[in-house]
């Protein structure tokens, strides 16, 4: 692709898009960029942030589009009726998908370092990127959400670092089979589940993803991940209360941390993390594994986790007022909540949860398994109310809703609402929540969930 095109992001302001513009722009392109949520007025923190790196935003309405010699730069989900892709198309401007140029980024990199699996992915890169550079590593990362470490005011919206050093760390997106662009000197595999594609063409991808890397850093504690291990050139291994190159033992809880001793490499030492959960165990253990293939020594990268803050939306304590606490978090597919709720489980409190589905069709796909985990996961004291699944626009079908998966949850035993109303689902919540309890914010795709969240904890503090 050609280096000195200005670029064109068309939905500049989502996950994948914003940290993207972030890195282009701080490797000195042109960037401009538009979003639907701009024109509707939603998340404008998101917009005033890009503005303050100097980033120009227009509407979505083909008005950015001006040049032949502009890249358009479009996500998956952006339709060609958009107007900003029909004007590109008018004006012969070159098109490229939001993952090919990360791969064309990522590639280039002295020391590309992967981040894949159907759950962790965000949390994993967010803590190789803090370990390289507490390390002095100085590397560049890109991120689907935003990495409290290196959050401040004049860059509250750090889901993307931009470093010196060798190492670019990428999340990488199995979602589209964009996975397949990337080729990683040091990949990382987390876990292998159903989720937007279906198990047997995820062997594949996940397969391949392993097979072109230098190292291969896998959770043996997943079977599925493990079964691709034999597709590694060079392996490292790491588990949970098992054998592996690098393992966890000893795991202490706690309402918002956790404690464990790393096992391997001939040593023992004692970790504590500033992030619950057994899950984010599991996510140390890859961070560090990563690491230490990319040349960090076992003890510094230990020492450094420790000082991981977590990321926006990843269980993020929000606030507490009245006696309850609110917690957010991106928890979207079965593995992401059964993990959540297993982390708050641990601890007395009643759980009122508000879980929106981040879209009808993984709402379809996966309906019955939300139903399962949410069954599991809560207790018949708890509360689940359900607002209908985000939808900003498209044809995809909706002929399954919340209402289905309420009615499923249900059926197991498990008391929950359909609210389609978001605002007045979180209300009922507010209105319910007594001292003690906690009050979980749940879902993707939607940056807006965590003004709800914070919205919660100003009510519950109006009531004196």
């Amino acid at each position: 692709m050609d280096n000195a095109k200005p670029c064109f992001l068309v939905g500049i302001g989502g996950s994948g898009m914003m940290p993207l513009a972030m890195i282009l722009a701080a490797r000195g392109r042109a960037v401009a960029g538009s979003d639907r949520a701009l024109d509707a007025g939603r998340v404008p923190a998101t917009f005033d942030a890009l503005r303050a790196l100097g980033i120009a935003l227009f509407p979505q309405d083909g008005s950015g589009i001006t040049s032949p010699d502009q890249l358009v730069i479009a996500s998956a989900a952006v339709e060609d009726t958009v107007p900003d892709i029909v004007a590109a198309a008018r004006i012969g401007a070159a098109r490229v998908s939001r993952a090919a140029m990360l791969a064309e980024l990522f590639n280039a990199g002295a020391l590309p370092i992967g981040v894949a699996g159907t759950s962790g992915k965000s949390t994993v890169t967010g803590m190789i990127g803090w370990i390289l550079h507490a390390c002095g590593r100085d590397p560049t990362v890109m991120n689907g959400a935003v990495m409290t470490n290196f959050a401040r005011p004049e860059v509250p919206f750090a889901s993307a670092l931009v470093g010196r050093g060798d190492a670019f760390v990428s999340e990488v997106d199995e979602s589209d089979g964009s996975i397949a662009l990337y080729r990683p000197r040091i990949a990382v595999l987390n876990n292998v589940s159903r989720d937007h594609k279906e198990l047997d063409e995820l062997r594949v991808l996940f397969g391949d993803f392993v097979a072109r890397a230098g190292t291969a850093v896998v959770n043996i504690a997943d079977a599925e991940a493990t079964a691709l291990t034999g597709r590694a050139r060079r392996l490292l291994t790491v588990a949970l209360d098992r054998p592996a190159d690098l393992s966890a033992e000893g795991l202490a809880p706690e309402p918002h941390a956790i404690a464990f001793d790393l096992v391997g490499m001939g040593e023992r030492r004692r970790v504590r993390l500033a992030v619950p959960g057994a899950h984010n165990v599991a996510n140390a253990l890859a961070a560090i594994g990563a690491t230490v293939a990319a040349g960090v020594d076992r003890d510094a990268a230990a020492a450094a986790v420790e000082g991981f803050t977590g990321l926006r939306r990843r269980f993020e304590l929000v606030g507490a007022a009245a006696g309850v606490t609110v917690i957010d978090d991106f928890a979207h597919n079965p593995d992401k909540i059964a993990a959540t709720l297993a982390t708050l489980r641990a601890f007395p409190g009643r759980l009122l949860t508000l879980f929106q589905p981040h879209g009808y069709g993984p709402l379809r796909q996966l309906r019955h398994e939300l139903a399962a985990a949410f069954a599991a996961g809560l207790d018949a004291h708890d509360l689940l109310v359900l607002p209908d699944p985000a939808y900003f626009g498209g044809t995809v079908a909706r002929e399954v809703g919340s209402d289905d998966l309420a009615g499923d949850i249900r059926a197991l035993g498990r008391d929950a609402r359909h609210v389609g109303d978001r605002a007045a689902a979180a209300a009922l919540l507010v209105d319910a929540a007594r001292p003690g309890d906690r009050l979980v914010v749940m879902g993707a795709r939607d940056d807006s969930l965590g003004q709800v969240a914070r919205e919660m904890v100003a009510a519950l503090t109006g009531r004196g």
